[in-house]
Formats: structure tokens, C-alpha cells, sequence
């Protein structure tokens, strides 16, 4: 079977490859990478013929390099690091696919901003959202989808109350062109420069810090309807999010625990199902403001439908309608996670039942909050939490 040989390659073309890199383009038979990159290549490299992706690239990769003798990719710097040389390795495998990494843009953005890399994040705008990239807090380099993409992750910054956050954006880099440009994001957003070359990342310190493990309830916009900061600590260690899983979150509300499951770890996504209208658009709100990647649906059951399979589901809401708990059950996979609260008698009877027949953990919370009396003080009690926790087997 042919080999797959990734090679990274840098702003500087052929200059900055090292040995290894430039005998394997040296013998290349076909080189396959996007315009800009195979226009790195110069005409004294071999014979190999030069194909530019098509497009849509995905849907083409599975047959894309059949036929005899070894295909050459071209990639951006480190091909592993948010790059097509971890979609290779997926669809071909780690046998078959050979990666010759280049310096990365990320590395050298850190040493350009004298950031050490381990203690700054790594956030990729290549198919996301600006708003993905909101932070409350800490430095991240950002991984540019082309020239206007600055402009859009300042404004979104200004909009969530960001707008001091320091904002480098770093051009061409390791090239003879390359360009660093200081700025604030507030600045940036409303005097952008013109010539914003499609080659850049984003070098940000977000400010105010505001980092905390987990939010205040005040951090969301909402009307009442939200899982308050204790309970929501409960329910999120219950549900024990892990890198890159998915969650439902039904019955949405403000969206705080499908936006705190985003926030735990890299790569989390979430899916929130809400009825009322309004309360969709500020979930949505609220998401944007807090960088979290979350799909807003409607009322469940009927939106589950064609949404992504979850790794986890949450109900916070909606458990008397009839077939929500089924349904969101049979959409895990072996191994998968449900939490369920409630507050009424009637979803408390459908959770004991529920643990009566599939077993797992019933729990009741009780908590209350000191508040004045008069010059004295007392306690005000929050209505009991029940909760039923249960993995799919």
C-alpha cells in the first residue's frame, strides 16, 4: 500500500525545510497542498505533478490518493496541530500516513510574544465561530481563518465587554514578509487596517481576568430560569464531562449547564433544547458572550431528531412530556451518562421509577442561603433538588 507523506512548511518555503523534508519532496510523484503553499514549491524541486485541493475537500479525501507509488501533502507548519494531517491519520491510519512536521505558527507566535506555550491556549478559528474564541480570562493564540478574521474576533470581544484585551495580530510569520501589529481589541475593531494578509494568527490576553472554575449566576443573562451555581457544580460533576464529548442539555433554560460543560474542557461541544423562544435567543446570547459551542433547538422530544449523538445528556426540564426520558436514553451510546434534576412531585415520581427499573444513584439536595431578619439573621431554603444519575450500559 502507498505511503501518505505530510510535510509542513512554513512562510519561508523550501529555505526552511529541514533534510528529511526536502529529500521527501525531492522524490515526490504527486504533491498534492492549496495554491499558496504548492506556490512555495520551485520549479527545480523533481518532477512531481502539483494538484491543488478540490472542493469540497472532505467528501474527495477517501479516494483521492488511490493508484500506485506514494502521494506528498503539503500542510501548514505542524500538520498534527489543528492541520489535515490528523484527518489523514483518521481516515488512512497511523501506518499509512507519515507526518514531517514544520515549525508551527503557534510556537512561533509564543516566541514572538515571549509567551510561554504550555501556560497559553490553542484555539482554532479555521470553522468555528468568532465567538468561540471568547475567554474570561488567560492569553490564547488563535488560528486565523483568513484576513478578516481579526476584525471580527475584536468586535466580538468589544461586544462582550473585552475590549481591553490586548490584541496582536502576527503576519506571514517565519517569511521574509513577515509583520507584528500591537493593538487592543476595542482599537482593532473600529480602525482596522486594510492589508491584513490571509496568513495570520491572533495573539490575545483577554482582560478583565475573570477566570473561575465555575461561573456566577450572574455571568448569565437570564429570567429565573437557570440551574443556580451550587446545584450546577452538583450536576456537573455528576455528568463528568471529558475531553471533546457532547452534550444534550433538555430543557435548557439560561443554557448554564451546556455552557459550563463547554467550558471544562477542550474540544466539549453541547447541544441545548428549549421550548420558549425567548429564552432560546438569550441561550444563544449567553453562549456567544461565553465562548462555548453550543447548537440551540427547540422544545424536546420533537428536536431531538437529527441532532448529533451525545456523549451525555442532561434533562433539566420537560420530564413529564411523554417519551422525553425514552428517547434521550436511547440516544446514548454503551457507556453514556444521564443526569436527570427535578423539583415537582410528578417528575420526582417519573425518577423513582425511572431508578427502580435501571438502577443507578437517587439523590436529594437540600440547600438554603443565610439572609437578614430584621437586624438578625435566618435561612431561606431553596427547593429540594432531586436527582437520578444512571450510565447506559
Amino acid at each position: 500500500m502507498s505511503r501518505i507523506v505530510v510535510v509542513g512548511i512554513g512562510a519561508d518555503g523550501l529555505a526552511g525545510l529541514g533534510e528529511h523534508a526536502r529529500t521527501e519532496l525531492a522524490t515526490a510523484s504527486r504533491i498534492y497542498g492549496s495554491r499558496r503553499q504548492l506556490d512555495l514549491l520551485d520549479g527545480a524541486l523533481g518532477g512531481a505533478t502539483r494538484h491543488r485541493w478540490p472542493s469540497p475537500l472532505l467528501p474527495a479525501l477517501p479516494s483521492l490518493f488511490d493508484g500506485p507509488g506514494d502521494v506528498h501533502v503539503l500542510a501548514s507548519g505542524d500538520p498534527l496541530l489543528h492541520g489535515i494531517g490528523t484527518t489523514l491519520i483518521r481516515l488512512f491510519g497511523a501506518e499509512r500516513v507519515t507526518v514531517v512536521p514544520h515549525v508551527s505558527a503557534v510556537t512561533l507566535a509564543c516566541a514572538r510574544m515571549g509567551w510561554a506555550a504550555q501556560q497559553t491556549e490553542v484555539i482554532s478559528l479555521v470553522n468555528a465561530e468568532p465567538a468561540t474564541a471568547l475567554r474570561r480570562g488567560g492569553q490564547a493564540i488563535v488560528l486565523s481563518a483568513g484576513a478578516a478574521t481579526p476584525t471580527a474576533l475584536a468586535g466580538m470581544l468589544e461586544s462582550a465587554g473585552r475590549g481591553d484585551s490586548a490584541f496582536t495580530v502576527l503576519e506571514q510569520l517565519g517569511g521574509p514578509a513577515e509583520r507584528r501589529r500591537d493593538s487592543d481589541a476595542r482599537r482593532w475593531a473600529r480602525e482596522a487596517p486594510a492589508d491584513v494578509d490571509d496568513l495570520n494568527v491572533i495573539a490575545v490576553r483577554y482582560r478583565p481576568d475573570e477566570r473561575t472554575r465555575f461561573l456566577p449566576d450572574d455571568a448569565f443573562d437570564h429570567d429565573g430560569q437557570i440551574t443556580k451555581a451550587d446545584i450546577r457544580a452538583l450536576t456537573l460533576l455528576a455528568l463528568d464531562p471529558r475531553p471533546g464529548q457532547r452534550l444534550w442539555d433538555v430543557g435548557a433554560g439560561a443554557g448554564s449547564i451546556a455552557i459550563e460543560w463547554c467550558r471544562s474542557w477542550g474540544g466539549c461541544t453541547a447541544v441545548a433544547f428549549e421550548r420558549d423562544q425567548r429564552r432560546r435567543i438569550r441561550l444563544a446570547g449567553n453562549a456567544d458572550a461565553l465562548g462555548a459551542r453550543v447548537e440551540v433547538r427547540g422544545a424536546a422530544p420533537a428536536a431531538l431528531g437529527g441532532a448529533a449523538t451525545p456523549d451525555a445528556v442532561f434533562i433539566g426540564g420537560g420530564l413529564t412530556e411523554p417519551g422525553l426520558l425514552s428517547d434521550c436514553l436511547a440516544a446514548l451510546p454503551p457507556g453514556g451518562r444521564l443526569i436527570a434534576n427535578a423539583v415537582t412531585v410528578e417528575s420526582e415520581s417519573i425518577l423513582a421509577r425511572s431508578y427502580s427499573e435501571y438502577g443507578g444513584e437517587l439523590r436529594r439536595f437540600h440547600h438554603a442561603q443565610a439572609v437578614p431578619l430584621g437586624s438578625l439573621t435566618t435561612w431561606r431554603a431553596h427547593h429540594p433538588i432531586t436527582q437520578w444519575a444512571v450510565t447506559v450500559s
